[in-house]
């Protein structure tokens, strides 16, 4: 802590080079001597100007650039704060760079330095700050929503409010326990404390009913590709994906660690799971892939089971018990067609419900009834061509609605990270305790019960408490962030 007092900071703060402009960003006490000692001259605070950079051990010009000024507390970092917007070459950034580290009293940032020096100023709370952090990482329209909230203080808000309250029925207990026998201070002040607790309790637990919404559209909904072997798991993935994601080979058990592909489906966050093929093997290899893939289809929030059409015999084994299953007849170009109307003649419906009858029909006589009835029953039956793309644009359009389904609503959720939760989880426990009937009458435990709270609760935006989360936090952070 005090070397971050002392010390200045500077460092990349936009992409990665080369681009068209990059952004130098220096903060800290020596901020202002930097900027002077390469520009000539501090411009009008939040003014931009147009400057030339020098080398200040050499004189030579850097560039041409524009240079701003933000004196401290009103700044990002709640320091003195200076930028440069550079061309953003990769040349140019790194003789600015190197001209800095010249500078006495500079260093570079570490990772999520200036966002840890705004927060320890007081510019932005734990949960604000981990808004931030999911607003750079967002790749989709949900997810953007959902951070800039946090950022702009929905969560911040509510627990701020949450906490004022804490403090006030903790301070009526506390008055009941060490002024109860004046004469100016209320007898009952219990029950509005109670009242109060009892009406937090009910708010935060509305809070946390929330199906995990918040923390589903920050991660996506996982979807896993399961199946046997050679069913063309990793030729589905790949045609969704729109790349070579994963190796695609006719040999049994070619996928032996899990992939994960992240997609954008109309909006919505999806986390694709390409597994290993599900068998029996010796290969001490493949057997650990197929217990990952068991492990992550049990996890996921829906399994695409994918069969070769063309041995459905295949896909009727065990399969993954929890998540939504929906069953997916793959290689369907492969299957010969057994209505007399050619294939561009059927609705997709139609196209379906014949091929999986076909596929029935081929199943062998001593195959389990139950399995058999199980596949004409499922309204999520899909029958694709992963090679050729038919019928896939149908499956997709369906794990779109799924999601939507899942994640609607859910940026407008208080709760995002599993960090939220237990800290709420804690408080709530604490509330409830302090409402529990043996209780009735013990003030000093009511009160502790209460100061409980009041500390779980926090913690969430960091107001006590929080130096081993900090590092949990920071760590994600790029440099110049």
């Amino acid at each position: 802590m005090t070397d971050i007092a002392r010390s200045t900071i500077f460092a990349l703060s936009s992409g990665r080079p080369p681009a068209a402009i990059a952004v130098v960003r220096i903060s800290g006490p020596h901020a202002g001597d930097a900027l002077k000692a390469l520009v000539g001259k501090l411009p009008a605070p939040r003014q931009a100007a147009l400057a030339r950079v020098r080398d200040p051990a050499s004189n030579e010009t850097i560039d041409q650039a524009l240079a701003l000024w933000f004196p401290g507390p009103m700044s990002e970092t709640g320091e003195d704060v200076a930028e440069l917007q550079l061309h953003g070459g990769r040349a140019v950034i790194a003789a600015t760079l190197e001209a800095l580290g010249k500078i006495e009293g500079l260093r570079l940032a570490e990772a999520g330095e200036f966002t840890r020096r705004a927060f320890e100023n007081g510019k932005l709370d734990l949960t604000e700050v981990e808004g931030l952090a999911d607003l750079v990482m967002a790749e989709t329209e949900g997810q953007r929503r959902q951070a800039l909230r946090q950022l702009q203080g929905a969560l911040s808000r509510r627990a701020e409010d949450w906490r004022a309250r804490l403090i006030q029925a903790l301070a009526l207990v506390e008055a009941r326990i060490d002024f109860s026998d004046e004469a100016d201070v209320p007898e009952d002040l219990l029950a509005p404390a109670l009242a109060i607790a009892r009406s937090l309790a009910d708010e935060i637990a509305g809070a946390l009913a929330d199906e995990r919404r918040g923390e589903r559209l920050r991660d996506g909904l996982t979807v896993a590709i399961a199946g046997p072997v050679n069913a063309g798991k990793s030729t589905l993935l790949n045609r969704i994906a729109r790349r070579e994601a994963a190796i695609v080979s006719p040999y049994a058990g070619t996928t032996r660690d899990v992939i994960e592909v992240h997609l954008d489906l109309d909006g919505w966050p999806v986390t694709l799971l390409d597994t290993a093929g599900i068998r029996e093997s010796e290969d001490p290899v493949e057997m650990e892939g197929v217990r990952r893939a068991r492990e992550r289809a049990a996890g996921a929030d829906l399994v695409l089971w994918v069969v070769d059409a063309a041995v459905p015999e295949s896909g009727l084994g065990e399969t993954p018990a929890g998540p939504t299953l929906w069953r997916v007849w793959n290689k369907i170009d492969q299957v010969k067609q057994r209505d007399t109307r050619s294939e561009s003649d059927l609705s997709s419906n139609e196209y379906n419900a014949i091929t999986i009858k076909s596929l029935i029909n081929n199943i062998n006589q001593n195959l389990n009834q139950r399995n058999e009835s199980d596949i004409q029953k499922d309204d999520y039956v899909f029958s694709i061509s992963a090679a050729t793309g038919k019928g896939v644009d149908r499956l997709l359009s369906a794990l779109s609605t799924q999601a939507e389904r899942v994640l609607s609503g859910a940026e407008q959720a208080l709760v995002t990270r599993e960090r939220h939760r237990m800290v709420l989880q804690d408080t709530l426990a604490a509330l409830r305790r302090a409402l529990a009937p043996e209780l009735a009458g013990r003030e000093d435990l009511l009160a502790e019960e209460l100061r409980s709270a009041a500390h779980a609760l926090g913690r969430l935006t960091g107001r006590v408490d929080v130096e081993d989360v900090l590092d949990v936090i920071f760590r994600d952070f790029c440099i110049g962030k």
